[in-house]
């Protein structure tokens, strides 16, 4: 391995000087590890199986992970141009990558009595409530099992909506709940700039706590919501 041509490589890429010496190190533990169970085989001539191997030998021990390593190679084939054993260590990173799942008490302004009425029968989070309250039907026979107001249920169905949309969680899922862009399918209809001005009025009118989107952001998200497809019928 040529690990000064590899670190120089990193650091173009803006990486530290620490994390450039740390990815080096993961890189070598492979090297090592191929001398000593693959024979001769160094780095240029590790196939796939050799690196779900070593994540094994890695994560042999309890919660052991070999994310890391496998963040490092990611780098170091792609300095080698070895697309194939690029994209092989990120998919195994992605699979040992835990993404939390955002939770319902995690919304600002939900009455955190509903929350725990709901987390009862499970309902905890985003995903567990898009689907349980998908339908009007589900919906209503989830107020019925829990005590909740249907409309309480519906709000807390559309929030968890509008989450699907990267970076509309706690309060910009609020934001445009309360200013009336309440599902992914009305967001998708806006103009930007229009979205913009109305969300920028409606925070001055209201004294909402926090700030409209930037320019940005807005676009994104509305280019988002328009890529989404339908799940909760209204």
């Amino acid at each position: 391995m040529d690990e000064d041509g590899f670190q120089k490589f990193l650091k173009r890429g803006g990486r530290s000087a620490s994390v450039a010496q740390r990815c080096v190190r993961c890189v070598r533990d492979f090297k090592e590890y191929l001398l000593k169970f693959s024979g001769d085989r160094g780095l240029e001539e590790a196939s796939s199986e050799d690196l779900e191997s070593f994540v094994k030998w890695i994560e042999r021990k309890p919660k052991a992970s070999a994310k890391t390593h496998l963040w490092a190679l990611k780098y170091y084939f792609k300095y080698v141009s070895n697309e194939e054993m690029r994209k092989h260590a990120g998919v195994l990173r992605e699979e040992r990558i835990k993404k939390k799942v955002f939770g319902l008490k995690e919304f600002r302004d939900v009455n955190p009595e509903y929350v725990d009425k709901l987390a009862v029968v499970g309902v905890r989070n985003v995903e567990q409530m898009l689907k349980a309250g998908r339908t009007e039907v589900d919906r209503q026979s989830l107020s019925k099992k829990t005590g909740v107001p249907v409309e309480a249920v519906l709000e807390f169905v559309k929030l968890s909506d509008l989450a699907r949309i990267p970076g509309v969680k706690g309060v910009r899922g609020r934001l445009y709940y309360d200013a009336g862009v309440d599902t992914v399918e009305k967001l998708a209809e806006w103009d930007v700039e229009k979205l913009r001005e109305m969300l920028i009025e409606f925070v001055e009118r209201t004294g909402f706590d926090g700030i409209a989107p930037l320019p940005k952001e807005a676009e994104f998200t509305v280019k988002t919501a328009k890529k989404l497809p339908k799940i909760v019928e209204y």
